[in-house]
């Protein structure tokens, strides 16, 4: 019976072994890719070294740096939040807040990153290169926060400016409209000093000479008139 423990013992160490060796084995040839700059190989070695060991620190943190350098920032976070921190130095701690700070930086979400950087510094207080990114994250933040208050400030002058041009547009069509209705009226008054203004008496002549006109234009139909009634018509055969 205690031989039988001992061979399994024995099984087990050799299967520890084993996969111990697969995972290094992994993360080598992972490594090997990132330094040559092929990072999509180096991210499918890791994922194979984390196949044999899902808590592979190095794995894990190797993996999200492949990711970072594919530009793929949300991977490479979501990668490091999920390392169990549990037993880790303070310096790997640090290492893991100082990658999500550039992660972060990346993405302009420089308040986050400045969060980061300082949880870095917590834990490593004399890490220069987080020192130097953290203050670098700070500037960035100032101009975002500059460029943020000038668009605003932009977009309120356009609006005012908007609201403005509309009052003059209506301010202008109001004043065309009244000076078209001036215009109207000018002309309008202006045909009627220039339409000749005729007296009672002229309007009473005229009248009667259109009456005259009248009964001498009758008296020539009627004598027409009886001129035909006396004419004969003759044939001729």
């Amino acid at each position: 019976m205690k031989r039988l423990a001992l061979v399994s013992s024995i099984l087990l160490l050799i299967a520890i072994s084993a996969y111990a060796q697969n995972e290094r084995k992994a993360i080598r040839k992972g490594n090997n890719a990132f330094e040559d700059k092929d990072f999509v190989e180096s991210e499918v070695q890791y994922r194979k070294a984390l196949e044999t060991n899902i808590h592979s620190f190095k794995g894990k943190f190797n993996l999200a740096d492949a990711q970072f350098k594919q530009e793929k920032y949300d991977d490479a976070l979501k990668t490091m939040d999920e390392i169990n921190q549990t037993g880790l130095s303070n310096t790997q701690k640090a290492m893991i807040y100082h990658n999500k700070g550039n992660a972060l930086f990346m993405q302009q979400k420089f308040q986050e990153s400045i969060d980061a950087y300082k949880n870095a510094l917590k834990l490593n207080p004399n890490d220069n290169e987080t020192k130097y990114n953290l203050s670098e994250a700070k500037r960035m933040l100032k101009q975002q926060q500059q460029q943020q208050n000038k668009d605003n400030k932009d977009n309120k002058d356009n609006k005012d400016n908007k609201d403005q041009n509309k009052d003059d547009k209506k301010d202008n069509q109001d004043n065309n409209k009244d000076q078209n209705k001036d215009k109207q009226d000018n002309k309008d008054q202006k045909q009627q000093e220039q339409q000749p203004k005729i007296s009672k008496q002229d309007a009473e002549r005229m009248l009667q000479a259109i009456q005259n006109n009248e009964k001498d234009i009758q008296e020539k139909m009627k004598q027409e008139k009886a001129k035909a009634a006396k004419v004969r018509v003759i044939k001729n055969w």
